[in-house]
């Protein structure tokens, strides 16, 4: 049997357990209770962290829209901008080459326009040194194995302009311009007969063309210079004036002048005050002084046109 001081030793013992299983309990209870507290402040704080992330980010997407949408249309108004000023700078520059190109055309025709009223000037006053130089340039002797004649460079790719009955049954043909060079004929480009015209072809450098005037424009006592080699005697120049307009066979236009047509003269150019061929030099009327005649300009044109175009398109098959 336990004694009573046994007794009372294991009655302590059993309050102090029960003591410290209360308080174990207390305290383990508690500790739920705080861990829960915890827990949902946390779960809260977790959900207004979110909502405040979504907030700003709500916030933050709005912003770059608007400074999107106004850097957008920024960079919208500058390029239109640069676009105006390019257009207006190209369009300053376009009107101010036209200008420029106005006036140096406006320039150059009135120079022209000078230069021809001083040359009509001296012309008038019975002075045709002004344009002979320049006639003589694009005058040519034309030497054949038959004979002489005259001719007239009509482009500067080297072709001539003479009569068929200058080169008619020649076998060798030369032609020296004025400045004394002298140049084999390479091509005999073509002719028209009933014409009495034929175009010859040179290889020449620096050749200067005489253009074409308007036969239609020529009248009765107009003066002229005939240009051409009369007698061997190379680039004579002879002054008269337009007698009369006839018309010939083949509907061939003839210009009458009292300019001396003799041997040699014959394919050179007859030429009116502006240095422009109206006729081509063909025949003077045997026991007559003073009595030649020219084929017109616009007949001449109008033929030669027709045996270069013919010739060229023969080249380029």
């Amino acid at each position: 049997m336990l004694s009573k001081k046994t007794v009372n030793i294991m009655l302590v013992l059993l309050s102090v357990l029960i003591l410290t299983g209360s308080v174990v309990y207390y305290f383990n209870y508690r500790i739920e209770l705080m861990t829960l507290d915890y827990q949902t402040r946390i779960s809260g704080l977790g959900r207004e962290t979110v909502l405040a992330l979504d907030k700003l980010q709500r916030v933050l997407q709005a912003q770059i829209a608007i400074l999107g949408s106004n850097m957008s249309s920024q960079i919208g108004i500058i390029d239109t901008d640069l676009q105006n000023f390019k257009s207006y700078n190209q369009l300053e520059i376009n009107t101010l080459s036209n200008i420029i190109d106005q006036i140096e055309k406006q320039s150059s025709i009135r120079l022209n326009e000078l230069k021809d009223e001083l040359k009509n000037i001296r012309i008038k006053s019975a002075d045709f040194s002004a344009i002979v130089n320049d006639v003589l340039q694009s005058v040519v002797s034309i030497k054949t194995n038959m004979g002489q004649g005259s001719g007239a460079i009509i482009d500067a790719k080297g072709y001539i302009v003479t009569n068929v009955h200058v080169i008619n049954d020649a076998s060798k043909i030369k032609a020296t311009t004025y400045s004394g060079n002298s140049y084999d004929v390479t091509a005999l480009v073509g002719y028209d007969s009933g014409a009495d015209i034929a175009v010859l072809k040179i290889s020449a450098p620096d050749l200067r063309a005489i253009n074409f005037g308007d036969s239609d424009e020529v009248k009765a006592g107009e003066k002229v210079i005939a240009a051409g080699n009369p007698a061997g005697l190379s680039f004579t120049v002879t002054e008269g004036i337009v007698s009369a307009l006839r018309a010939g066979p083949n509907n061939i236009k003839y210009i009458q002048t009292d300019v001396p047509i003799n041997p040699g003269n014959s394919g050179g150019p007859l030429i009116n005050i502006k240095g422009e061929i109206i006729g081509i030099n063909n025949f003077k009327v045997s026991g007559f002084e003073s009595l030649g005649f020219a084929i017109s300009s616009n007949n001449v044109k109008s033929i030669v046109a027709k045996i270069i175009n013919d010739y060229e398109a023969r080249q380029k098959q």
